[in-house]
């Protein structure tokens, strides 16, 4: 049982990172970057990432490839896209 505890534990591991780097990069498309800090962008990157996955219907569970890492840069940018919405009034 301790293999599937360090598999499970490495993919949190890589979900954050690669969330970090959706996320920074979607902030950087939206021009957030400044505003916004490294907890924020790991959060933006994996709500954007399960915001892809559930459109695309593929789940949260897919392999991490070129076009699920592209699908879940965009679903980061509408989330950004959505949240100035509201903050601001606009997409921007």
């Amino acid at each position: 049982m301790q293999a599937n505890e360090e598999i499970g534990t490495m993919g949190i591991i890589i979900w954050l990172i690669i969330g970090g780097i959706v996320g920074w990069l979607a902030s950087i498309i939206m021009r957030r970057d400044a505003q916004q800090g490294i907890i924020l962008n790991v959060v933006v990157g994996i709500v954007g990432a399960m915001i892809a996955g559930w459109f695309l219907g593929g789940g949260i569970n897919q392999a991490i490839t070129v076009m699920t890492f592209v699908w879940s840069l965009v679903g980061a940018v509408i989330l950004l896209a959505i949240v100035n919405l509201f903050t601001r009034g606009r997409v921007r």
